[in-house]
């Protein structure tokens, strides 16, 4: 029985200057399509003629690539049919034919997280995902500091364990800033964590083992990737669009390996900016209902996104929704608060989980983000930065269609997701010896795919300097 081609005809194209040939890379496509069986046994491949009207290559390229899945043993040819997805064979363990995850990136991955970790340069760094140091509010910081570690409040701070589950008064101004997006949380489903990306390992732990599939936004965040990878779990990339995530390939991986855990970044999207529509949303939960899913909806980016954007938490009340957010981007780097908000049938195993792995978190930092919560602080500080992070995105924006770049996502948020017409991977190299760190496309996919498209900071890609290097690097490619 012939089924659809479109999980692979919408990929992106393939690139003519990527360090793979043109064969490898339709090879690898079908592959990773065939291996996560979104093409069942029995599927017919596109003729021949057809795949190379598709992709843009000759069909010499075609008939290599498809000799390549053959000697894989994933195809077969039928004489005068065509070639066709192969049945698994019935005497080999299903362990032994899954394909390993491929590590996203080492090099390229740990440079840009290495590059978080550098005092500021010279020069703004387009790649890294933070807010330049400038628009950070240290005076707030220091103010909160000293009015919450004056007189007697010191030492039960700094010389005893927190509360297991985060400060309390912290807790109570979380569920306060959570009804601002509708979401309507106790203070006792609140666990407070040293920062976002915690957050979402705690809640992995707790609901997953090793061998465990996990659902993933793609494009996505290659340290998330990395991360699920490293607790021996399966991750299987879901193509995200503007309005969300595709949902029919979606059910595709659900119904193929039973997942347990959806990670998806719902409002402005971690590369493209996008945020998930309210329609998408509620078909989202009704799958999740449907096939007993968790959603792990990761919202680091709210303090620089409309209140009014709906949050699936907000839509299920975190019935089947787990939210993680943070204070990192907006606060400061180093301040590593972040949280759940859960059902309160999961809270417990949720602390547990915590106790494991840090004992606590620190109730002095967590009291003076409380005080700037409880005072407005942190408000008008957003509102601040979101009008110079607006301001910024219009300069990036005209720069980079000036010099022949293309937005691939309407730009939003932090981060845009842009065409540069090279292979971007080949750029960030050429870039980086003369002191620009770039976040290429390939890092936002679980597996190393070729790809144009870059991740931009708006933020730090407001110089022309910048922009003329750019060009100079890609005419020299």
């Amino acid at each position: 029985m012939k089924t659809p081609h479109a999980a692979v005809s919408t990929a992106a194209a393939l690139s003519r200057g990527a360090d793979s040939t043109l064969t490898e890379q339709l090879s690898a496509r079908f592959s990773e399509r065939i291996r996560q069986r979104l093409m069942a046994p029995g599927t017919r491949l596109p003729s021949v003629r057809e795949c190379a009207r598709r992709h843009g290559v000759s069909a010499y390229t075609v008939v290599a690539a498809y000799d390549q899945l053959l000697a894989q043993g994933l195809v077969e040819a039928r004489r005068q049919r065509g070639f066709f997805v192969r049945d698994p064979a019935p005497e080999a363990p299903r362990a032994s034919t899954a394909k390993p995850l491929r590590p996203p990136l080492p090099i390229s991955a740990t440079t840009l997280m290495r590059g978080m970790f550098q005092p500021p340069g010279a020069q703004p760094m387009p790649g890294l995902g933070t807010l330049p140091v400038d628009w950070l509010d240290l005076p707030m910081l220091s103010s909160a500091l000293r009015r919450v570690s004056s007189g007697q409040q010191l030492a039960p701070l700094s010389l005893q364990y927190g509360e297991p589950a985060g400060d309390l008064r912290l807790r109570r101004a979380l569920a306060t800033k959570l009804a601002d997006h509708g979401v309507v949380a106790t203070a006792e489903q609140i666990v407070t964590t040293i920062g976002a990306t915690h957050a979402l390992d705690v809640v992995t732990r707790t609901l997953v083992r090793a061998g465990d599939s996990v659902l993933v936004d793609e494009p996505g965040w290659s340290v998330e990737y990395a991360r699920l990878a490293a607790l021996g779990l399966r991750v299987l990339p879901v193509p995200r669009g503007e309005d969300g995530p595709d949902l029919a390939v979606m059910q595709q991986l659900i119904e193929a390996h039973h997942p347990r855990l959806y990670v998806t970044v719902s409002v402005l999207h971690n590369p493209t900016g996008a945020s998930l529509s309210l329609g998408a949303a509620h078909r989202l939960l009704k799958l999740a209902q449907t096939y007993d899913l968790h959603i792990v909806e990761d919202d680091s980016y709210a303090h620089l996104a409309p209140a009014h954007l709906p949050r699936m938490a907000a839509l299920d009340a975190l019935e089947r929704t787990i939210y993680v957010s943070g204070f990192s981007k907006i606060l400061a780097p180093n301040w590593r608060v972040g949280y759940i908000a859960a059902p309160p049938s999961l809270v417990d195993r949720l602390v547990d989980t915590k106790l494991l792995s840090t004992l606590t978190t620190p109730s002095l930092t967590e009291q003076a983000l409380a005080h700037c919560l409880e005072h407005g602080l942190l408000r008008r500080h957003s509102e601040r930065v979101t009008l110079k992070l607006d301001a910024a995105r219009a300069r990036a924006v005209k720069l980079a269609t000036s010099h022949d770049c293309r937005f691939a996502a309407p730009p939003r948020g932090l981060f845009g997701w842009v065409d540069v017409g090279v292979d971007s991977e080949r750029l960030a190299r050429v870039m980086l010896d003369d002191g620009w760190l770039l976040a290429p496309g390939a890092l936002f996919h679980a597996e190393h795919r070729p790809t144009k498209l870059m991740r931009i900071n708006f933020a730090t890609t407001q110089d022309a300097q910048f922009w003329r290097a750019l060009v100079q690097a890609r005419s020299a490619l």
